[in-house]
């Protein structure tokens, strides 16, 4: 059994080697090696193969770290074992990238990748009651189709694809970069081989005219003002017969006159007279499914809140149940009395004169020895 050279000598960097360093040895190493610019020798494809492996331990910290310590048999098992070359760009694919050296890596091997098309846009209005519920809306956007002229082949009726001239219907161009022969996809058919020498009129050659699409879009429960819902497969078509892209529904949601929202909590407002909250009430409150019954104790104060649990907004993603109604109380002040709740109100008040609660009185003892400077005159008889 043959030993393995350590790792560094292999990419040929000093053990204090960077990221950078290391990835910049590798890319070097990759383009020499490459069987296809060394004739399928078997030697450069096991040195090939070697650099690949040593790039993946000392690219990553955790293994770099145990290779540092116990050298192979640290890193035994975890190493990759690649037998072909396409798994090395299956599993490099970031660090070695795509165009240029993608092609060179990939190239007519793996055939032409396909592109996907672009992702597009449409907008949804909703109002409150219909985001907390789960909702389908129907929504109209602009999109392309396949010509009809031409029935999406891009040609004029009669005529046919020809053959690329620039790569002879290969898909592939060849380029010399110094010693080395890399090939990459035609940039004049795109890698399709075939070209439009006599284009549709309708469509100008492209296959494909815009027109409007409706469809049904299915909107989550909970859903906030600002989101966006996905519409897999919606998109744009992909060209030569590609993926097409998504669809994305952004929504937008009208304020509410009654319900502010707080992210799956709601805010209400509940006016109470003076009565309500000094003696105590059962009051309706207004919730999106419905009035409910809320009891206010004796004594409460204006801008106290109540908590009425699950009566807010779902969670759009289902992580977690309805959210709570908030409801703020404030003492409503009438602006007009009657002749006998003004006479209430003035008994009331002379009341309120001789028998007030004990915090009141408090408060007004403090007041007045503050104004009369009581503490002052206390303090100088001491």
């Amino acid at each position: 059994m043959v030993a393995k050279r350590d790792y560094y000598e292999v990419l040929g960097v000093e053990r204090s080697a960077g990221e950078r360093e290391i990835a910049t040895a590798y890319r070097k190493l990759a383009i020499k090696y490459h069987p296809d610019s060394n004739g399928g020798d078997p030697d450069a494809v096991e040195r090939f193969k070697e650099a690949a492996e040593a790039y993946e331990v000392l690219n990553d910290a955790e293994k770099r770290a145990r290779y540092d310590q116990y050298g192979h048999a640290g890193v035994a098992g975890s190493a990759g074992q690649y037998e072909q070359v396409g798994d090395i760009f299956e599993a490099f694919g970031d660090i070695l990238g795509t165009g240029l050296f993608g092609d060179m890596l990939g190239g007519g091997r793996r055939g032409r990748r396909q592109r996907r098309g672009a992702d597009i846009r449409c907008d949804v209005t909703l109002d409150l009651e219909e985001a907390a519920a789960n909702t389908v809306k129907t929504v109209t956007f602009s999109r392309s189709h396949a010509c009809v002229t031409c029935d999406g082949k891009g040609t004029r009726p009669g005529s046919s694809l020809e053959r690329c001239r620039r790569c002879g219907g290969e898909g592939q161009v060849a380029q010399q970069m110094g010693f080395v022969r890399v090939q990459t996809t035609c940039p004049s058919c795109e890698g399709s081989g075939m070209m439009i020498a006599d284009p549709c009129d309708d469509c100008a050659g492209a296959g494909r005219v815009a027109g409007n699409v409706t469809i049904d879009v299915s909107i989550p429960a909970g859903v906030d003002d600002g989101m966006r819902v996905r519409i897999p497969g919606e998109g744009e078509p992909g060209p030569a017969d590609g993926p097409a892209g998504d669809c994305y529904c952004f929504v937008s949601v009208h304020p509410h006159k009654l319900f502010q929202r707080d992210g799956q909590h709601l805010i209400v407002r509940l006016p109470i007279t003076y009565t309500q909250a000094t003696l105590g009430a059962k009051v309706e409150v207004p919730t999106l499914s419905g009035a409910t019954e809320l009891a206010i104790p004796k004594g409460t104060q204006a801008g106290e809140v109540f908590r009425l649990r699950n009566n807010g907004m779902p969670d759009p993603r289902g992580r977690s149940g309805r959210g709570e109604l908030l409801v703020q109380t404030y003492i409503e002040v009438p602006r007009k009395l009657g002749r006998e709740q003004r006479e209430l109100l003035q008994q009331l008040a002379e009341l309120e004169r001789t028998e007030v609660a004990p915090e009141r009185t408090s408060f007004l003892e403090k007041l007045r020895d503050y104004l009369t400077g009581g503490d002052v005159a206390e303090e100088t008889n001491a």
